[in-house]
């Protein structure tokens, strides 16, 4: 029986998983027919990567999937597209809509994401400069008032309180150079 499981790659304490296609005798990290995904649970979110195409054919030749590659395949919408599958739809059409899902966007093409990225990006990095100098300038204009406010109320207390530290500070210098 073929199963769609998790095989552990990554360093020791850092596990990543690829979603194979296996044989469910062998081993979790042995032989296995195909590799159709890749998952990492120590990002946040969740990194998951899946060819949707073969995920949906190994389903529809009876593999089984386990437990944890169930969850992922509910959570990607793959388990959804395979019901629609197994009612008549066309794989091609499920799996370009399984693209359009990854992506977030609708379908257009790579060129075009591409220029509008660019364009996205440079008006993106022109405002943050802009808007930082004016922002700061009105963070020192409300905090300026306040601060004079303190300070004209409690001269007596910031005396006091540099006097301890200080103070503070010439005992534990005494001290270490007694040690």
């Amino acid at each position: 029986m073929v199963k769609l499981r998790l095989r552990r790659v990554g360093a020791k304490r850092q596990a990543s998983y690829r979603i194979v296609a296996t044989d469910s005798r062998a081993p979790r990290d042995g032989r296995f027919i195909e590799a159709i995904g890749f998952y990492n649970p120590r990002t946040e979110p969740e990194t998951v990567q899946l060819k949707e195409d073969r995920a949906l054919y190994w389903l529809s030749v009876g593999a089984q999937s386990t437990d944890a590659v169930t969850r992922l395949l509910k959570k990607m919408g793959t388990l959804d597209r395979y019901e629609r599958l197994k009612k008549g739809e066309s794989i091609e059409a499920l799996v370009a809509e399984a693209e359009a899902a990854a992506e977030g966007t609708p379908e257009i093409s790579p060129k075009t994401r591409r220029a509008a990225a660019k364009k996205e990006a440079k008006p993106e990095a022109e405002e943050p400069k802009e808007a930082a100098p004016a922002a700061a300038e009105a963070a020192e204009e409300e905090a300026a008032p306040e601060a004079e406010a303190k300070a004209e109320a409690e001269p007596e207390e910031q005396a006091d309180e540099e006097v301890a530290e200080a103070a503070e500070e010439t005992e534990a210098g005494e001290e270490a150079a007694e040690a």
